[in-house]
């Protein structure tokens, strides 16, 4: 058994076998009894697995079968300059992971971690010895969609959609129960191998800095706060907690592997943020899309079989749509999203190239801005309220976002929404009134 470990110390070879295929073991057991959620989004009205996706992953292998594009392979990274490219990925949203924790787990090690690319719809995940790239793409009505691209140039690329070996972990409680992400916090050996003893955290807005990014390369300055990054525990039966002085405010990732073989030396501290971010507000409107069709085709159903009129409404159909709707707003505006200690500055360009994106109002503000001194955000509420997966979500469910995005904005949120002040609550309203203007069409003024 071949087992490609890139280790910088003298360990037992038969203790690491065994050690990886424990945590293999472990992961597979604990996946498999959460995945038993996700029969819930292969029934009507959802029928994840057998609709159609459309979302620009799909879209782009329809231009190659027409042959309206041709994907370039690279031979240094394989399909992965070009697809970028194609799907208008910014290089500069590198991050780079090194523990054992996904698909080609055998090929990710602290000497070749695994990179990540994303814009506000596609991720890529990239493995220097990889054999497929792997990619995941908010789809409107699907929530997210799993591929993979052989990274093979001997036949045409072919992108393959991907349904039960991610849904194992990606459509889980995890992910609220939806096809979603879900990111990790842990402690990595040398190996990359996670050591389960000293406990896993999943990662979203809420998670403070200081438990964040254990198993990542983060680069950037970020002052006298610490995280969890950068770090390769040696010795586990060091002395805790752990040091990690060296981890801490790091511009580049030179020295600590080949950083030739990526399209960058970075892992940049902004993409990360933006990314924790961006994850946990797509699973929020996959959970709110799927519960308000489920609660309206159960509705339809309901009053099919009792004779009741097509507008007849149940009180459990309205609360499951205000509940979502309620959980996405606090998404959108960023409730309860852990405090930045110290100003935050990326290196590789990313913060630059998000913020050019807009749109803008007419006083050039975008809710792509950051703040990045107390928190991410200038303006706290999330740009995906323009995104494909925030127009498709049922009328029902668009209009009591709407409703309730608009209490908030008026001063009646409560005390959930205390964080944003009335120049914030004052510049979302101006910026969302004009740059997306028929979100408070349906909603009549209190």
């Amino acid at each position: 058994m071949r087992v490609p470990f890139f280790l910088d110390g003298q360990v037992d070879a038969n203790s690491l076998i065994l050690r990886y295929l424990l945590t293999a073991a472990m992961h597979f057991v604990v996946c498999s009894q959460l995945a038993l959620a996700h029969d819930e989004f292969e029934r009507p009205p959802i029928n994840y697995s057998a609709s159609k996706p459309e979302n620009p992953v799909s879209r782009l292998q329809a231009e190659i079968d027409r042959g309206d594009i041709v994907l370039r392979h690279d031979p240094h990274f394989g399909y992965l300059p070009d697809l970028l490219k194609k799907l208008s990925i910014p290089v500069e949203s590198q991050m780079l992971v090194y523990s054992k924790t996904s698909l080609q787990r055998t090929q990710i090690s602290p000497r070749t971690p695994r990179a990540l690319y994303f814009n506000d719809q596609v991720y890529v995940g990239y493995c220097h010895t990889g054999e497929v790239l792997e990619i995941s793409t908010a789809d409107p009505q699907l929530g997210t969609v799993f591929y993979t691209l052989e990274q093979s140039n001997e036949e045409p690329p072919r992108v393959i959609r991907q349904m039960d070996r991610c849904l194992q972990c990606h459509g889980t409680t995890n992910t609220q129960n939806v096809p979603g992400h879900t990111i990790r916090s842990l402690y990595v050996d040398a190996g990359g191998m996670p050591i389960l003893g000293e406990g896993t955290r999943r990662v979203d807005p809420s998670t403070p800095i200081d438990k964040r990014w254990g198993g990542w390369y983060v680069t950037g300055m970020h002052g006298e706060q610490t995280h969890l990054g950068n770090q390769v525990i040696r010795d586990r039966d060091a002395p805790h907690p752990w040091n990690n002085d060296e981890g801490q405010n790091v511009p580049d990732l030179t020295g600590r592997f080949k950083t030739s073989n990526y399209l960058t030396p970075y892992s940049d501290i902004v993409a990360l943020l933006v990314f924790e971010h961006q994850t946990h507000v797509h699973n929020l409107l996959t959970k709110a899309n799927f519960t308000g069709r489920e609660a309206l085709h159960y509705q339809e159903e309901f009053n099919r079989v009792l004779n009741e009129p097509p507008d007849h409404r149940l009180e459990s159909t309205t609360r499951r749509i205000e509940n979502a709707s309620e959980k996405l707003v606090e998404g959108l505006l960023s409730v309860d999203e852990a405090p930045l200690g110290s100003p935050i500055t990326g290196t590789s360009g990313y913060a630059e190239v998000f913020s050019k994106q807009g749109p803008r109002d007419s006083k050039g503000r975008s809710l792509r801005d950051f703040d990045l001194k107390t928190r991410v955000f200038k303006y706290p509420c999330s740009y995906l309220i323009y995104s494909p997966g925030f127009d498709a979500l049922p009328d029902q469910v668009r209009d009591e976002v709407a409703r309730k995005l608009r209490d908030v904005l008026d001063g009646n949120g409560g005390e959930r929404y205390a964080h944003l002040s009335p120049e914030d609550r004052t510049a979302i309203w101006e910026i969302l009134t004009e740059t997306k203007p028929d979100l408070f069409q349906r909603v009549p003024a209190q």
